[in-house]
Protein backbone atom coordinates (compact mmCIF):
# COMPACT_ATOMS: atom_id res chain seq x y z
CA UNK A 1 0.00 0.00 0.00
CA UNK A 2 1.37 3.57 -0.61
CA UNK A 3 2.41 5.61 2.00
CA UNK A 4 -0.61 8.54 2.86
CA UNK A 5 1.35 12.00 2.36
CA UNK A 6 0.77 14.58 4.98
CA UNK A 7 1.81 17.51 3.14
CA UNK A 8 4.33 19.81 0.90
CA UNK A 9 7.31 21.88 1.74
CA UNK A 10 8.89 24.09 -0.83
CA UNK A 11 11.86 25.62 -0.25
CA UNK A 12 14.89 27.18 -2.29
CA UNK A 13 17.99 26.26 -0.67
CA UNK A 14 21.67 26.88 -1.92
CA UNK A 15 23.49 23.67 -3.79
CA UNK A 16 25.68 22.42 -1.42
CA UNK A 17 25.00 24.13 1.74
CA UNK A 18 21.98 22.91 3.26
CA UNK A 19 21.69 22.65 7.07
CA UNK A 20 19.36 22.54 10.04
CA UNK A 21 19.15 26.78 10.28
CA UNK A 22 16.36 28.54 9.47
CA UNK A 23 14.69 28.49 6.60
CA UNK A 24 14.91 24.72 6.59
CA UNK A 25 15.10 23.83 10.40
CA UNK A 26 11.87 25.19 11.16
CA UNK A 27 10.22 24.55 8.11
CA UNK A 28 10.74 20.43 8.38
CA UNK A 29 10.75 20.23 12.01
CA UNK A 30 7.48 21.07 12.55
CA UNK A 31 6.23 18.04 9.99
CA UNK A 32 8.51 16.15 12.37
CA UNK A 33 10.78 14.96 9.23
CA UNK A 34 14.30 14.26 10.56
CA UNK A 35 16.27 17.51 9.46
CA UNK A 36 19.82 16.10 9.39
CA UNK A 37 18.82 13.53 6.95
CA UNK A 38 17.76 15.71 4.14
CA UNK A 39 20.49 17.91 4.57
CA UNK A 40 23.09 15.15 4.13
CA UNK A 41 20.90 13.87 0.88
CA UNK A 42 20.34 17.22 -0.77
CA UNK A 43 23.94 18.09 -0.12
CA UNK A 44 25.15 14.77 -1.58
CA UNK A 45 22.57 15.28 -4.40
CA UNK A 46 24.26 18.87 -5.09
CA UNK A 47 27.54 18.41 -5.16
CA UNK A 48 28.02 18.30 -8.63
CA UNK A 49 26.38 21.86 -9.19
CA UNK A 50 27.95 25.03 -8.61
CA UNK A 51 28.32 25.80 -5.21
CA UNK A 52 25.25 29.00 -3.81
CA UNK A 53 23.13 28.07 -7.15
CA UNK A 54 19.79 28.19 -5.69
CA UNK A 55 17.91 25.46 -5.51
CA UNK A 56 14.32 25.34 -5.28
CA UNK A 57 13.37 21.41 -3.82
CA UNK A 58 9.85 20.02 -3.04
CA UNK A 59 9.89 17.99 -0.40
CA UNK A 60 7.14 15.28 0.21
CA UNK A 61 6.13 14.77 3.94
CA UNK A 62 4.46 11.06 4.44
CA UNK A 63 2.60 9.77 7.50
CA UNK A 64 5.43 7.59 9.15
CA UNK A 65 7.46 10.98 8.88
CA UNK A 66 9.80 9.71 6.08
CA UNK A 67 10.26 12.30 3.40
CA UNK A 68 11.01 12.05 -0.54
CA UNK A 69 12.41 15.51 -2.33
CA UNK A 70 12.54 16.89 -5.84
CA UNK A 71 14.67 18.94 -7.17
CA UNK A 72 13.79 21.64 -10.04
CA UNK A 73 16.06 24.13 -11.99
CA UNK A 74 17.58 27.30 -10.53
CA UNK A 75 15.08 30.76 -10.66
CA UNK A 76 15.18 32.04 -14.61
CA UNK A 77 15.98 35.38 -12.37
CA UNK A 78 19.32 33.44 -11.65
CA UNK A 79 20.39 32.24 -14.98
CA UNK A 80 19.30 36.16 -16.51
CA UNK A 81 21.46 37.20 -13.81
CA UNK A 82 24.68 35.21 -14.39
CA UNK A 83 24.06 35.70 -18.64
CA UNK A 84 24.04 39.65 -18.21
CA UNK A 85 27.18 39.29 -15.97
CA UNK A 86 25.52 40.69 -12.69
CA UNK A 87 26.65 40.30 -9.09
CA UNK A 88 25.70 37.10 -7.70
CA UNK A 89 26.98 36.09 -4.13
CA UNK A 90 25.79 36.92 -0.97
CA UNK A 91 23.67 40.22 -2.22
CA UNK A 92 23.03 39.64 -5.55
CA UNK A 93 22.39 42.13 -7.91
CA UNK A 94 18.87 43.23 -8.91
CA UNK A 95 18.01 43.80 -12.24
CA UNK A 96 16.72 47.35 -12.79
CA UNK A 97 14.57 49.37 -10.23
CA UNK A 98 12.69 50.76 -13.29
CA UNK A 99 12.46 48.38 -16.05
CA UNK A 100 12.01 49.85 -19.19
CA UNK A 101 12.82 53.57 -17.96
CA UNK A 102 16.54 54.87 -18.14
CA UNK A 103 19.40 52.23 -18.53
CA UNK A 104 19.21 48.66 -18.63
CA UNK A 105 20.67 46.51 -15.85
CA UNK A 106 22.51 44.88 -18.39
CA UNK A 107 22.07 43.27 -21.72
CA UNK A 108 21.70 39.49 -22.89
CA UNK A 109 21.59 37.82 -26.18
CA UNK A 110 19.10 35.64 -28.04
CA UNK A 111 20.95 32.67 -28.18
CA UNK A 112 21.59 33.25 -24.34
CA UNK A 113 17.90 33.27 -23.71
CA UNK A 114 17.45 29.95 -26.01
CA UNK A 115 20.24 28.23 -24.28
CA UNK A 116 18.31 29.39 -20.56
CA UNK A 117 14.85 28.00 -21.96
CA UNK A 118 16.23 25.02 -23.30
CA UNK A 119 17.41 24.36 -19.18
CA UNK A 120 14.58 25.41 -18.08
CA UNK A 121 11.99 23.42 -19.87
CA UNK A 122 11.39 20.73 -18.12
CA UNK A 123 9.96 23.17 -15.14
CA UNK A 124 8.23 25.68 -17.63
CA UNK A 125 4.14 25.37 -18.27
CA UNK A 126 4.83 25.43 -22.43
CA UNK A 127 5.08 22.84 -24.93
CA UNK A 128 7.75 23.86 -27.13
CA UNK A 129 11.27 25.77 -27.14
CA UNK A 130 9.81 28.98 -28.75
CA UNK A 131 7.17 29.58 -26.21
CA UNK A 132 9.83 28.78 -23.57
CA UNK A 133 11.99 31.51 -25.04
CA UNK A 134 9.10 34.16 -24.84
CA UNK A 135 8.31 33.62 -21.38
CA UNK A 136 11.96 33.87 -20.45
CA UNK A 137 12.11 37.02 -22.95
CA UNK A 138 9.47 38.68 -20.82
CA UNK A 139 11.74 37.90 -17.39
CA UNK A 140 14.59 39.69 -18.87
CA UNK A 141 12.33 42.95 -19.83
CA UNK A 142 11.05 42.60 -16.81
CA UNK A 143 14.29 42.55 -15.06
CA UNK A 144 15.61 45.94 -17.25
CA UNK A 145 17.38 43.55 -19.05
CA UNK A 146 18.25 45.00 -22.83
CA UNK A 147 18.09 41.62 -25.09
CA UNK A 148 20.40 41.78 -27.99
CA UNK A 149 20.15 40.24 -31.49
Amino acid sequence: MAKKITGYVKLQVPAGAANPSPPIGPALGQRGLNIMEFCKAFNAKTAQIEKGTPIPVIITAYQDRSFTFEMKQPPVSFFLKKAAGLKIGKKPASGSKTPGKGAPAGTVSEAQIREIAQKKMPDLNCDSVDSAVAMIRGSARAMGLEITA
